[in-house]
């Protein structure tokens, strides 16, 4: 078995495109890396957000669709999970908080 040395991005679902862009690239400040389509619904975005200097690892990508219903967990469905380095969290939190 190969040894995982960590992930290339993770992609969540999300509901409306411009909210998405003003939460993630405005209050986090965020990159908005590449806008695409969703290869097998291709009247949805793909969108992809990285840190400014676009290291690996800090990928986070979305499909918006905004009419979608609330998620409902089942069976083996991932309900939450995170990986943030500590020096992102920081920056994280100034930008929701604002400066000290």
């Amino acid at each position: 078995m190969s040894e995982l040395n960590g992930l290339h991005h993770v992609t969540a679902i999300a509901g409306d495109p411009q909210e998405n862009l003003d939460f993630y690239a405005g209050v986090l400040g965020l990159r908005l890396v590449k806008k695409s389509v969703n290869q097998d619904v291709p009247d949805t975005y793909h969108l992809f957000y990285a840190d400014a200097e676009g290291r690996p690892g800090t990928d986070l990508t979305f499909f918006p669709w905004p009419d979608m219903g609330p998620g409902q967990a089942g069976t083996h469905a991932v309900s939450a999970t995170s990986r943030v380095p500590a020096l992102q969290t920081i920056v994280f939190e100034t930008s929701l908080k604002g400066p000290p």
